[in-house]
């Protein structure tokens, strides 16, 4: 192989599609919504799984809400306001969940909406 073979491989593509920051939000929120509707049908018999995936729900929420907190975050200000307001909510969803057996159903909802609206159409995780 001479050098300019090695110079086309070295910048030819890999196979690896390049992911947008929008992607990957996307992917991490539909991962955490997957592992909370797998962990909710096995609630009773796996409950330390299911408030795990309680828990990194709560760590996303939390890491969304410390993004747009961030003084150069991009976002306007009405859209940064409304996902704060989300993460208060799912904050006091999640504690009803583990205190009292509510639903975690509107939290899916929530995530599944996010996704939407990361990808500007209707795909579910």
């Amino acid at each position: 192989m001479n050098s300019l073979d090695l110079a086309k491989s070295a910048y030819a593509t890999q196979g690896t599609a390049i992911r947008t920051a929008r992607g990957a939000e996307y992917e991490i929120i539909a991962q955490v919504t997957r592992r909370l509707r797998a962990a909710d049908r096995r609630r009773k018999e796996a409950f330390p799984a299911f408030a795990e995936a309680l828990h990194d729900n709560v760590r996303l929420w939390t890491a969304l809400a410390s993004d747009v907190a961030e003084p150069d975050n991009a976002l306007p200000a009405q859209l940064r306001a409304r996902i704060v307001y989300l993460y208060e909510f799912t904050m006091h969803q999640s504690q009803a969940v583990l205190s009292s057996g509510a639903s975690i159903d509107v939290l899916i909802d929530i995530n599944t909406a996010i996704m939407r609206g990361l990808r500007g159409g209707s795909e579910d995780a």
